[in-house]
């Protein structure tokens, strides 16, 4: 859980604004307003589809752990971090 949270120390990764469309965005709030956190793998292909390249990012979204709110890459994307 805490990886969910921090994500993974040892691994930087950006944000680019063009990843930032108005699809991601609607579904990581859906996500996190939501709780439906079984979404990321959606969220991971809206992602690719905006041009996100970052394997940190994608791998996170598409894992089978759990997810919960406070996320990193979640609270990254609707500037919680």
């Amino acid at each position: 859980m805490l990886r969910d949270i921090f994500g993974n120390p040892f691994t930087s990764c950006g944000l680019e604004p063009e990843w930032l469309t108005d699809t991601v965005i609607g579904m990581a709030r859906s996500i996190y307003t939501e709780y439906t956190f079984d979404q990321l793998p959606v969220l991971a292909d809206a992602l690719q589809d905006a041009g996100c390249d970052s394997d940190p990012i994608l791998n996170h979204c598409r894992s089978e752990r759990e997810h919960v709110r406070g996320c990193w890459v979640v609270d990254l994307l609707l500037s919680k971090a």
